[in-house]
């Protein structure tokens, strides 16, 4: 049995989806930007596009600019508002996606802006009187704080930390990379200024994402070098990505309730399963709890010792894919940030991130469970 529950580095690709794609990969090839048929064809699939993306976050499709992925779209949010809103002040937390941190830390370096980290607990829950705290300190900063974590999955109130932000006025970018496709959105409601997804995240394509920007923000290019996307990125757009991103983020808002549901119950079965056979099993985060986590992620500390990676490297023997955090440290040995703010180094290397989709099956969980008791009892 061939195994993947590494859902949260990349889902598979819908099969509807590539169907939706194919006829701009094949005879609909224009570049968007050209004045003839071709050209003009390409043009209209990109609007009604951005207009399917707009109407199912309820919010206007003059809001919405599509870009090469989630990295691209943080980097362009925080990037942008610093530079073009003169911010010299950002809060954050040490357990953001390397796309917010590196980005920030490079900022830094520059003395560009000073960076405030809110406090957070054991668990890797924000603490909110921090927040409070640092906003009373600097009331006109950028504020970028995840929707959901990708490692250990823990969910935060953007709709309170919107409020609490715009009454100090403050700007909110929120990484909403994990959450866009599996939780509902209504952009006409509090909500924070700018956010990200990423099409592989829903069983779109890889190399396409977008950025919602508020109309009221006003803030210069990323990217410059052409008048695309309303001059807010330079560059042809990626005609047959953003098709599959809208064809994704389609079926995926439709078959929500029904594909979380199912989702939910692995991941419930997953967490009973592990505590029966493997009794000395913890749970990194929050990512046990189904109502304050993504109920797609579940991170697992395992009761074993001076394994590593090895766990990793068995598991894949047996053709069954985890992670050991997010995919963008792997392959480096710098491991996971998020696990070292939270665990001792011996817990971090007993440590794997199981992430579910709408594919995976309960034999599938059964089959991964009696794999780690082997790997658990064996040593």
């Amino acid at each position: 049995m061939r195994v993947y529950f590494d859902n949260a580095a990349t889902t598979p690709l819908d099969p509807l989806v590539l169907e939706e794609m194919l006829p701009y990969l094949r005879g609909n090839f224009g570049n968007p930007s050209s004045i003839h048929t071709h050209g003009r064809e390409a043009k209209t699939a990109v609007e009604r596009a951005r207009k399917e993306v707009a109407a199912l976050l309820h919010t206007s499709p003059s809001e919405i600019f599509f870009t090469s992925g989630g990295t691209e779209a943080d980097n362009t949010a925080i990037l942008s508002s610093v530079r073009s809103l003169n911010i010299k002040h950002v809060i954050s937390s040490r357990l953001e996606h390397h796309a917010v941190l590196h980005t920030l830390e490079y900022l830094a370096k520059r003395k560009e802006v000073s960076i405030h980290y809110v406090t957070i607990d054991d668990k890797g829950q924000l603490d909110i009187d921090s927040l409070k705290e640092l906003l009373a300190l600097y009331p006109h900063s950028l504020v970028t704080l995840m929707h959901g974590n990708n490692e250990v999955g823990n969910l935060n109130d953007i709709q309170h930390i919107s409020s609490l932000c715009r009454e100090c006025g403050a700007i909110y970018h929120a990484d909403t990379t994990q959450t866009i496709g599996h939780y509902p959105f209504d952009l006409s409601e509090t909500s924070p200024q700018l956010m990200v997804a990423s099409a592989h995240k829903f069983h779109g394509p890889k190399g396409v994402g977008f950025l919602y920007k508020d109309a009221s923000l006003a803030i210069d290019p990323y990217l410059f070098g052409g008048a695309q996307e309303r001059n807010m990125r330079g560059g042809t757009e990626n005609v047959a990505g953003i098709i599959g991103l809208a064809k994704a983020l389609t079926l995926a808002t439709e078959g929500m309730e029904q594909d979380k549901a199912h989702i939910l119950n692995l991941k419930r079965k997953t967490i009973a399963l592990l505590e029966q056979e493997i009794p000395q099993v913890k749970f990194n985060g929050l990512s046990h709890d189904v109502d304050s986590s993504l109920y797609t992620v579940l991170n697992v500390l395992l009761p074993i010792e001076g394994m590593g990676d090895m766990v990793l490297f068995n598991l894949d023997i047996h053709q069954i894919s985890v992670s050991a955090g997010s995919a963008c440290s792997s392959g480096t040995n710098i491991g996971s940030h998020v696990l070292q703010e939270l665990l001792s180094e011996d817990e971090i290397n007993a440590s794997i991130r199981i992430s579910f989709s709408k594919y995976n099956t309960e034999e599938e969980v059964i089959y991964l469970v009696q794999k780690l008791k082997e790997i658990c009892t064996n040593g």
